[in-house]
């Protein structure tokens, strides 16, 4: 059982969607990132460890906000422009992946 007081996200979130691992959330988001973003890649050969941003998939600032529209739509939490976390949410798919398996709530 949880202890509400040490809840950071909306309380009950976790109980509102199923539970999926890690390795197929990374690759439901790899899928939605190249059906997003039109990337000319496959969604397998995406490297959950390589940098989105700049060097690695070579996203850049407006590839990563359509990217947190999709994933807000899609997974039901905001991601705000102005969190000061962006730059580790969006470092890598798989910390892109651990931040939607804490917060959604879809």
């Amino acid at each position: 059982m949880s202890n509400p007081a040490s809840l950071n996200t909306a309380p009950h979130a976790a109980d509102a969607a199923p539970q999926v691992a890690l390795p197929d959330l990374e690759r439901e988001l790899a899928a939605l990132m190249v059906e997003a973003l039109n990337l000319e890649v496959d969604a397998g050969s995406i490297d959950p460890a390589a940098q989105l941003y700049g060097d690695g998939l070579g996203l850049d600032s407006i590839d990563i906000l359509e990217l947190a529209l999709e994933v807000s739509r899609r997974y039901g939490f905001q991601l705000r422009s102005d969190d000061e976390n962006n730059r580790n949410i969006f470092a890598s798919l798989r910390s892109l992946a651990a931040h939607v398996a804490q917060n959604r709530t879809l």
